[in-house]
């Protein structure tokens, strides 16, 4: 799908230089396709909803290419043909912890549906994920959903799974902080209700929101690290990376010729490519990257182990001939292949 022209938004722009800076701001800006199109109001002076959200894409897709070199490999490629990235969506990772639970943080997809919704997103799908004892929630901009990227926020459900599970999940999870301070929340208000914040402003809540994904609790026991583990791989991996973004996706003309062309780049593509009930919704990736991560023995001693990362998708969508218009769903089972990117080696 080609994305129509845009202009430059100046405080869009000035808000991603004010987090990575000048040079890192315009190489990320020239990577990804334009998420707003031409003639989109724009203030006058300093950061409205649109533009936060269209910076928080970008900061969110410059961190983890940073963290996925294959990913950032591909990126490179695409650059050198002349293509760029068009970011149908990031996907995060949270745990709700059993009824009853003290913690700072609000629990599962609570704590981003208050950064999402102001800035314009809303929950337009649940999908079941039974055999990972999971729940995908998606987020889509109201008013560019098919340029502006989808958010998939899955949840964890602790209380699905053993009592050894649920004590160790609780001890790792429940440390968890909440670096969601107020003058981030009296942005977040004031975008929601349609104004403009300035620039300064905007980046210090910028910078606040990307602590949020990240890991917030406390650096985990391994012996935690193994319960978690040998029940699910997802929450294991939740336990090192946190809310991190598990993974950005290209949304590319034809997924089978993109992982045909990632098997001859020798990078480590999915064997398989999903395909949706409905057909019209194909996805593939790569495989996570493989990172050290420092967990406390028992003793209390710091010991490093290497685990999955995080990883890059891509994904083909068509047009649904109910609609007209580009199918944005998503698919359970296709959800559940991907997850399979971050299972440990």
């Amino acid at each position: 799908m080609q994305h129509s022209a845009t202009i430059e938004l100046a405080g869009s722009g000035d808000l991603v230089e004010n987090v990575l800076g000048r040079d890192r701001a315009e190489q990320i800006r020239a990577l990804a396709a334009p998420m707003v199109p031409v003639g989109a109001h724009a203030p006058v002076n300093g950061v409205d909803a649109l533009r936060f959200a269209e910076a928080l894409n970008l900061v969110l897709f410059a961190d983890l290419i940073d963290r996925v070199p294959e990913g950032a490999a591909y990126v490179a490629d695409c650059a050198r043909e002349g293509r760029r990235i068009v970011l149908d969506h990031g996907a995060l990772r949270t745990v709700a912890l059993p009824q009853g639970t003290r913690c700072a943080m609000p629990q599962g997809v609570e704590a981003i549906r208050r950064v999402l919704e102001p800035l314009g997103y809303v929950e337009v799908g649940l999908y079941p994920l039974p055999r990972l004892k999971m729940t995908g929630h998606v987020w889509c901009h109201a008013q560019f959903p098919e340029t502006m990227p989808q958010f998939f926020v899955s949840e964890l459900h602790v209380d699905q799974f053993s009592p050894d599970f649920a004590k160790a999940a609780v001890r790792v999870f429940g440390s968890a902080l909440d670096r969601f301070d107020a003058a981030t929340g009296a942005v977040l208000a004031r975008l929601g209700e349609g104004g403009s914040v300035p620039t300064d402003d905007a980046a210090d809540a910028l910078r606040t929101v990307m602590r949020l994904f990240d890991r917030q609790h406390a650096v985990p026991f391994e012996a935690d690290y193994e319960t978690l583990l040998a029940e699910s791989a997802e929450a294991a991996w939740i336990s090192t990376e946190g809310n991190a973004f598990n993974h950005v996706t290209d949304r590319v003309t034809d997924v089978e010729a993109t992982a045909q062309g990632e098997r001859e780049a020798g990078r480590s593509i999915k064997d398989k490519v999903e395909t949706s009930a409905s057909g019209r919704v194909r996805q593939t990736a790569l495989r996570a990257a493989q990172v050290k991560r420092t967990f406390r023995a028992a003793d209390g001693t710091l010991v490093a182990r290497e685990v999955p990362g995080s990883f890059f998708e891509f994904i083909t969508r068509r047009v649904d001939p109910a609609t007209g218009k580009l199918d944005l769903a998503f698919d359970s089972g296709n959800a559940t292949g991907i997850f399979k990117m971050t299972q440990a080696a």
